[in-house]
């Protein structure tokens, strides 16, 4: 899938990043539908939150469709 991550402070990269798996009984995936941006985006983009890793994964802005779950 595609993921937005941090690389500093104004620099962020559109890369393909692994797949999200189903790890615990409750959890789902989304086919993200549409996505927004928030304050709180723009903060970790300007690198005023030091707790943000290079290769972070930025987004919790969002809405989608949940996926069937395959079970192993």
């Amino acid at each position: 899938m595609k993921a937005l991550t941090y690389h500093g402070p104004h620099h962020v990269q559109v890369e393909n990043v692994p797949d999200p798996g189903i790890e615990q009984a409750d959890d789902i995936i989304l086919r993200i539908t549409a996505t927004a941006i928030c304050g709180s985006d723009l903060h970790l983009y300007r690198g005023k939150i030091p707790q943000v890793k290079h290769g972070d994964i930025f987004g919790h802005e969002f809405m989608g469709k949940s996926l069937k779950p395959e079970r192993t």
